[in-house]
């Protein structure tokens, strides 16, 4: 029985010409071996299956060379390429990093390195899986590979360029290795078909090379996997059935009830795929690529993103032509979600189903916002500014007499157009001038109500008169006035307010400011709550507005608490509390508490 060699290495290039889907890379290295520029160390990286080993090879050949064509390939008739090409080659060593990742391989390598050839100009070190070597062993590497003899050539191959420490990658040419597209994986299969007299459809080619995912390896086993499966008969639909994977025209008609909004129809036909054998997994993620192939589709200039089988483009442009990009967006994000909920479901079948009925409603769902907006848009075009009249406190006559405000309704309206002064000179002396309107004076903080209102006007009907006097602050007055307020607070039974503020410490510091001093940020900060009641009161006793105050923190009190406050008992930590509140005393007696 003859022995099967599988496709992958009957089929493995021998020249740089044969390479697929590398001609940037090929190009450089026959250059570099023509022009005598050659680099005593390369690092090949890229995806697995494209070509690193096969193209580090096929360079380790061909600098051996003794008749290099104009070209730049081997001629393969030399005594070192039939050498080469026979396995026998002296001056060629492969070491697979993956198994022989020690510091004493790396040392055996390098006692090697010292030893020219004995044919043959150039000794050359492949190196695979170079990012399976460990740190020391690449320590050890390193200096071999800086400074090796003339003629030793090192090529590290790895699919893990972000493994390899920045001292190996710099003494390298980086050679980046990038996916085959599928249109070569087709071309060249279709060569191999041709060779081994296979009867290959070319969507069914088309299925392999998107199933390989730019691996030649991957796309070359596919193929010996499914000639044995058909008989050497490839068809698409066979292709399909071996693969497990479904066909485009499942997707199309679920496209078509989704537009309908045929629910029915829609769960109908995922019952029908499910049957078959196909996980909710796969149908959400092919779906996700198949919305995902309509919405490139919709543009001319993304169109070359697509990457389907020939025979279906056609009907992904014409069904895109008449879907809006919103829908398939939509759509795309329904189908994260679900992706991402996959795993966590109990009932995987619900959970497909029920995005599959968002899908289904959501058509209508986004014309329902697209109306919604359109109707908030044309209601707000609708609204019109409300005018509020102007409200003005009149300033009370000298006699005192009270005189009571018309209601808001019968105020007037104010005009823009203001008297000119030639109207002032013909007013008659028996009707008095309109009184001036006092400044309104702004809250600190935001109020609202009719209660609000009420409390503005008593405040500035209780501002200063103008023929009152402007008290100095002094440390006479500012004690009095301290007093006068801490009685309001217990008047009004702010208990914790009222004892926080008799323990601060009062200091002047010049004739418009005065400081308060605080034991503690907990004090700080219930003084900082009567800040607003305070000011006013402190500024109508003196009558002077440009009164102020700052509170600031004793900086010794605040050392201390930062460094003592763990160090305290639960008992010091119950004095310290009701010396802050007295009402957590209180509390204690009501409920009869002890300590624990």
């Amino acid at each position: 029985m003859e022995n099967f060699v599988v496709s992958a290495r009957k089929y493995r290039p021998q020249t740089f010409s044969t390479v697929v889907g590398q001609s940037h890379i090929t190009t450089t290295l026959k250059n570099a071996i023509l022009n005598h520029h050659l680099a005593h160390a390369f690092l090949f990286t890229g995806p697995r299956g494209v070509g690193k080993t096969t193209c580090a090879r096929i360079l380790a050949k061909t600098i051996n060379c003794e008749q290099i064509g104009k070209d730049g390939e081997a001629c393969d008739t030399c005594s070192s390429c039939k050498s080469f090409n026979s396995g026998a080659s002296f001056n060629v060593h492969e070491l697979d990093a993956a198994s022989n990742n020690s510091v004493d391989d790396i040392r055996e390598l390098t006692e090697q390195v010292r030893f020219a050839p004995q044919t043959g100009k150039y000794k050359i070190y492949i190196i695979d899986e170079v990012h399976m070597l460990s740190a020391s062993a690449f320590n050890a590497f390193l200096k071999t590979l800086e400074e090796p003899p003339a003629h030793a050539i090192f090529i590290l191959a790895t699919t893990e360029k972000h493994k390899i420490i920045p001292t190996i990658l710099s003494r390298c040419q980086i050679f980046d290795f990038k996916r085959i597209t599928p249109a070569d994986i087709v071309a060249h299969l279709e060569e191999i078909a041709t060779k081994e007299s296979i009867t290959a459809e070319p969507s069914a080619l088309q299925v392999i090379a998107q199933k390989s995912d730019g691996c030649m390896r991957d796309a070359l086993s596919i193929l010996d996997k499914i000639v044995s499966f058909t008989n050497a008969n490839l068809t698409y639909s066979n292709t399909l059935e071996h693969l497990n994977l479904l066909d485009e025209d499942y997707f199309f008609k679920l496209l078509d009830y989704l537009q309908q909004e045929d629910l029915a129809g829609v769960l109908t036909l995922y019952d029908e795929i499910d049957k078959k054998g196909f996980e909710g997994d796969m149908v959400l993620s092919n779906l996700s690529e198949f919305f995902r192939n309509l919405l490139v589709s919709r543009d001319p200039k993304s169109i070359a993103l697509l990457q389907v089988v020939e025979g279906f483009r056609n009907n992904y442009i014409s069904s895109a032509a008449s879907i809006s990009a919103p829908y398939l967006i939509g759509a795309l994000n329904i189908l994260n979600d679900a992706e991402l909920g996959f795993k966590q479901a109990r009932n995987k079948k619900l959970h497909v189903e029920f995005h599959l009925i968002r899908l289904t409603h959501l058509k209508q769902a986004i014309t329902l916002v697209a109306g919604d907006g359109l109707g908030k848009k044309k209601r707000l075009d609708e609204l019109k500014s409300v005018a509020f009249k102007q409200i003005s406190f009149v300033a009370q006559k000298e006699k005192h007499t009270e005189k009571k405000a018309p209601p808001l309704e019968a105020m007037p309206t104010p005009t823009s157009s203001l008297p000119t002064p030639q109207a002032a000179e013909d007013r008659p002396l028996n009707i008095p001038p309109p009184p001036k309107p006092v400044q309104q004076v702004q809250p600190e903080t935001s109020v609202g109500g009719m209660g609000a209102l009420k409390k503005i006007r008593e405040q500035i009907q209780n501002r200063k008169l103008e023929h009152l006097p402007v008290h100095t602050l002094t440390a006479e007055l500012l004690k009095k006035a301290w007093e006068e307020y801490l009685q309001k607070l217990q008047d009004n039974n702010q208990v914790t307010s009222h004892s926080n503020l008799r323990m601060a410490l009062l200091s002047i510091i010049d004739n418009q400011l005065f400081e308060i001093q605080a034991s503690s940020k907990i004090q700080q900060q219930f003084i900082e709550s009567e800040r607003t009641g305070l000011l006013i009161h402190v500024q109508e006793f003196f009558n002077n507005p440009k009164v102020q105050f700052r509170i600031m923190i004793d900086p010794v009190a605040e050392i201390e608490e930062t460094t003592t406050e763990q160090a305290l008992s639960q008992r010091d930590q119950y004095l310290k509390l009701v010396s802050l509140y007295p009402m957590v005393k209180e509390l204690r007696d009501r409920l009869n508490l002890d300590l624990d």
